[in-house]
């Protein structure tokens, strides 16, 4: 498993993906995606669907650009919305992808893209710097870690990284959720 460190950027503009049915009930919550220069936090706004009629469990409708540890699907409890703090209940097997690049994304992106969805997944992100991919981990790291790396070596300054694969606390132990949904 390859990928590097994130960093913040913008979220310009947010493309539904053909998964996400129209009748569930949503709303936008924040989310800590990060700590600033004086350890305050930084907020990153989700789209989730409520779950239950007190709104204390919802799930991710798209992998986010900046918050680590999550992806589009997981399931959450709502411990304190207002302070952004949440419970992870249950993953939902997919992986959070960021691709990253100093110049604009849009020709990866026309690359790439394709290439995702072949593989099953989907665009949850665009901005003009950076692209947030959601697909499953079942797929396998070696497919989607060879079109990414492929893709990405076309492009001067594009680099991609996973949200969702290594320990948010020293970025680089994988957490291995996917051994334990191979259990389920």
């Amino acid at each position: 498993v390859t990928g590097v460190q994130t960093c913040a950027l913008p979220i310009s503009h947010t493309r539904e993906p053909a998964r996400m049915p129209e009748s569930i009930h949503k709303v936008e919550l924040p989310f800590v995606a990060g700590f600033n220069a004086d350890d305050q936090p930084v907020f990153e706004s989700l789209e989730v669907e409520l779950l239950s009629a007190d709104n204390d469990e919802v799930r991710l409708l798209r992998s986010p650009l900046l918050t680590r540890n999550l992806a589009a699907g997981d399931k959450l409890k709502v411990v304190n919305a207002a302070g952004a703090e949440y419970e992870l209940l249950e993953r939902s097997g997919n992986l959070s992808i960021r691709v990253l690049s100093r110049e604009n994304v849009e020709p990866l992106e026309q690359q790439l893209t394709p290439t995702i969805e072949k593989l099953g997944g989907a665009l949850d992100h665009s901005n003009p710097r950076a692209l947030v991919y959601t697909i499953h981990v079942s797929i396998g790291f070696k497919p989607i870690e060879d079109a990414l790396n492929d893709a990405c070596a076309q492009f001067e300054g594009a680099i991609w990284n996973y949200g969702n694969v290594y320990d948010p606390e020293d970025g680089t132990t994988p957490m291995e959720w996917w051994i334990d949904l191979d259990e389920r």
